[in-house]
């Protein structure tokens, strides 16, 4: 054997040892790529029906933010309808209320004048005590 002959040989082993080696690479990265793959179209079967259940819950969401609206604007409706009584009420009974209340204190007034209990006050009782009764229009003064 040459000199030749000898490095044709190991670079022919170098080659064979260089391309299983490859061959090794190239048979764990197509392993790789087949869990990858049944990995993606595993995720793929759940996702879908999630994707599915999703949509259906923003349809029923939706669905429920309308009635809500429809609430709401029946309730503004009834707010301003009730406003509106509410003012009507006012206007309506309030000055004659007020009027039948001036004339009730000044009913009893005229018949505490005839009496002479017009102008006394009265005492009160808060829980089981008796309070004096204040005197209007005087002010207590402390003497230095």
């Amino acid at each position: 054997m040459s000199g030749g002959e000898v490095a044709g040989l190991i670079v022919a082993v170098f080659w064979a040892i260089l391309v299983s080696f490859l061959a090794v690479a190239l048979a764990r990265l197509a392993q790789t790529l087949k869990s990858a793959t049944e990995l993606v179209a595993g995720i793929t079967e759940q996702a879908v029906p999630l994707l599915g259940e999703a949509s259906e819950a923003l349809r029923t969401a939706s669905t429920q933010l309308d009635r809500v609206d429809t609430i709401t604007s029946d309730v503004a409706e009834v707010t301003a309808n009730a406003s509106a009584l509410s003012s009507t009420v006012a206007a309506a009974f309030g000055g004659p209320l007020v009027k039948v209340a001036a004339f009730g204190y000044g009913v009893r007034r005229a018949v505490g004048l005839q009496t002479g209990d017009a102008g006394r006050a009265r005492a009160r009782t808060v829980k089981g005590k008796v309070v004096p009764a204040t005197r209007r229009g005087r002010r207590h003064r402390t003497e230095d």
